[in-house]
């Protein structure tokens, strides 16, 4: 067994063996990699990541999104399997989100990529800054 594989799950002992391509237009796979890489999904699930969040806690964590697209991307996302939505009764009603396991293995390896991506800024920069001097020169 591969060193980062994780062992299967109930369903997936019981499921027969599907393929799945994200290069495929129609694979499923396809939706859900643009779920989760999209402008806010992984935002969303590295805010989650830090701990549950409300609503309004979120859209403040995650700078910039419109309440419309939190609701889309929380949405979306639940729909996966990533966000679990946890609605309490009474006045005031609360709503939480958190991460399923699904969604925490997916913001542990979305945290890898932006501590990269952060490290690696000043080189995007002055790559970025040679690319417009040729284009503009």
């Amino acid at each position: 067994m591969d060193a980062l594989a994780q062992p299967a799950t109930e369903a997936e002992r019981t499921l027969p063996a599907l393929e799945f391509d994200v290069f495929a237009r129609a694979c499923p796979s396809r939706a859900t990699f643009e779920h989760v890489t999209g402008r806010w999904g992984p935002l969303v699930l590295l805010g989650l990541h830090e701990h549950p969040m409300r609503f309004n806690e979120l859209r403040r964590r995650v700078d910039g999104v419109s309440d419309k697209m939190l609701t889309q991307t929380l949405q979306a996302l639940e729909r996966d399997g990533f966000v679990h939505r946890s609605a309490r009764e009474g006045f005031p009603s609360r709503v939480d989100y958190s991460l399923t396991p699904l969604g925490a293995r997916a913001a542990v390896k979305l945290f890898a990529l932006i501590e990269q991506l952060e490290a690696d800024m000043p080189e995007v920069l002055e790559a970025q800054a040679a690319y417009d001097d040729r284009r503009s020169g």
